[in-house]
């Protein structure tokens, strides 16, 4: 596995109809050119140029249209989706989001029970139309319990709706919103569909000042018909956390699109920078900034890789992907600000630039982790995994890597959302005594101290009240699923132990990190303090193993990418 190059990746482990599509997004984006991509994207140009070719190739229609729904070639395959994050992520965030979009809009839809409108909606994708998600609203947030959007049952059977919704990506445009709401008579949650050219639906704003356009909207005596209902009570609740689900996955895909970009960027400026004599990639300091993103970078993309193949075989009997998928959009976003972070160290000033990639990549990588549910908001919902998962493992299969085409069914029909406290796990250590490398040996140590920690100095009464207190034990607790799946993935498509190693070389040092807060937090306890203490960690160095992953690795990377001008 390797970061993406989009000159040279070859998309081999996809179809030919799907390595098509790819190929020809990519040529859309280099014919463009960096120096009107960032035209449009200072200028804040909508951008209708690719939402045309988008239409002219059907890639929404193939690429989001479940097998069921939809004519050849059309499903709903996680693997390939990937692949198409990665490549908008890349080239700007704004055309992500625009498909993100439209991902969180269709999902109430193929969810629901209104099989005449999922055949429609399928239409209005051949079309080339996109989607909306009615969810948030401006005093409220994602808070669903306190939604007052409303839909009043009118005498003949039909309903009206009142009430705003705010940062809604693509309502300026949609060809349908899902619009999450409650029945004014009995509280029920319910899960419509309106027409954003209705002369009911009122476009207030554009809320941001972006590419993107994201809605504040209200809906005045909007007139709803019975065949506009996708889904009520429960079934909606569950319509909404479900698609939320599937959408916050790929947050974690379009961080790493971007820091692809941005990394081969800043190694071809750092490569040919000469200061004092030396090029900017001879100095030490540069050197372990750049090998430190391209690890953090490789292991963001392991672990999103991974979490695809629990995904794609899971089952209402396995749900792990429901701690994966949390992980993708919390810690890999996180991970994708640092990597942002250690190249801008590298190429300072240049990352202000106008003309460059990294400038957008700069802004742009800091409004992932904060959308789909904040960071805070996703550590809460890990930390309800974390006595099954270390504690509990069960007896579950060992999933292969899953790139072979296929419609992702189970993401259309995940069932019930509570529960999830009861969600089992395998043996996680399964992954880690399955390999042999002395970081990671130290790496197991902490763990295991970890586990002492929550055994024998669990949080308190009061700390248990104490949200940043949790915060930061879901930091801790992170790690161990986010290094599983990292070697889980290594071991199957043989990434070479000197990489492996140099990866958890950093995981030791977030580990230490992350104890040192606990230690230094005003309500840890003298026990837990002093278990913290033992969980801090040195990584063992090896020169030789460094020099082998910065020279094969990291600056063999220089001049393999520039966008077309």
């Amino acid at each position: 596995m390797k970061i993406l190059n989009t000159k040279t990746e070859t998309f081999d482990h996809l179809d030919p109809e799907s390595r098509e599509i790819m190929k020809k997004t990519i040529n859309f984006f280099e014919t463009k050119g960096k120096e009107k991509l960032k035209f449009d994207y200072h200028n804040k140009v909508w951008y209708a140029d690719f939402l045309n070719f988008v239409k002219e190739e059907k890639i929404f229609s193939k690429l989001l249209t479940p097998a069921q729904y939809g004519g050849e070639g059309c499903r709903w395959d996680t693997t390939r989706n990937c692949d198409f994050n990665e490549i908008l992520g890349f080239y700007g965030l704004p055309y992500w989001y625009t498909w993100q979009v439209t991902i969180l809009g269709l999902g109430p839809i193929w969810m629901g029970t209104n099989e005449e409108l999922k055949k429609e909606t399928a239409k209005r994708l051949e079309k080339g139309e996109i989607f909306a998600f009615g969810l948030s609203e401006k005093e409220h947030g994602a808070d669903l319990y306190s939604s007052e959007m409303m839909l009043t049952e009118l005498p003949d059977g039909t309903f009206v709706a009142d009430g705003g919704k705010y940062y809604i990506g693509n309502a300026n445009e949609a060809g349908l919103v899902s619009v999450f709401a409650k029945d004014s008579d009995t509280e029920e949650y319910v899960f419509f569909t309106a027409d954003p050219k209705h002369e009911n639906y009122e476009l207030v704003k554009n809320i941001i000042s972006n590419q993107s356009y994201v809605a504040e909207f209200g809906l005045h005596a909007y007139p709803v018909k019975q065949s506009d209902i996708l889904s009520r009570g429960e079934h909606a609740w569950d319509c909404a956390l479900n698609t939320i689900n599937v959408g916050k996955y790929n947050l974690g895909w379009a961080s790493i699109g971007i820091c692809s970009h941005a990394f081969l960027e800043g190694l071809n400026h750092a490569a040919h920078r000469n200061l004092y004599g030396k090029y900017v990639t001879e100095f030490p300091h540069v050197q372990q900034l750049m090998t430190d993103a391209w690890t953090r970078l490789l292991a963001m993309k392991l672990f999103a890789r991974r979490n695809a193949d629990y995904m794609r075989t899971a089952s209402k009997e396995d749900r792990r992907y429901l701690l994966f998928n949390p992980l993708t959009k919390m810690k890999v976003t996180t991970q994708g600000e640092e990597v942002i972070n250690l190249i801008w160290d590298v190429i300072a000033a240049k990352g202000f630039e106008k003309d460059t990639y990294f400038e957008m990549a700069g802004i742009e990588i800091r409004g992932l982790p904060k959308l789909e549910g904040t960071v805070h908001v996703n550590m809460a919902l890990i930390v309800k995994f974390m006595a099954n998962y270390l504690f509990a493992p069960a007896e579950l299969p060992e999933i292969p890597a899953t790139d072979a085409p296929a419609n992702d069914d189970f993401l259309f029909d995940q069932g019930a959302t509570k529960g999830l406290g009861k969600t089992l796990f395998h043996d996680f250590e399964k992954a880690y005594s399955s390999i042999d490398l002395p970081n990671v040996k130290i790496f197991r140590e902490q763990i295991a101290t970890l586990k002492e920690l929550l055994l024998n100095a669990p949080p308190e009464k009061e700390q248990t009240k104490d949200i940043d207190f949790l915060l930061i034990l879901g930091e801790l607790f992170a790690v161990v699923p986010y290094g599983q799946l990292i070697i889980e993935n290594a071991l199957l498509r043989d990434v070479e132990s000197d990489i492996v190693d140099q990866i958890f070389d950093f995981m030791i040092r977030d580990f230490s990190k992350h104890a040192l807060q606990l230690y230094s937090k005003s309500s840890s306890t003298e026990k837990q303090m002093e278990y913290a203490l033992k969980i801090i960690r040195k990584p063992q160095q090896n020169k030789e193993r460094f020099n082998r992953v910065w020279e094969n690795h990291v600056l063999s990377l220089k001049d393999t990418y520039e966008m077309n001008k």
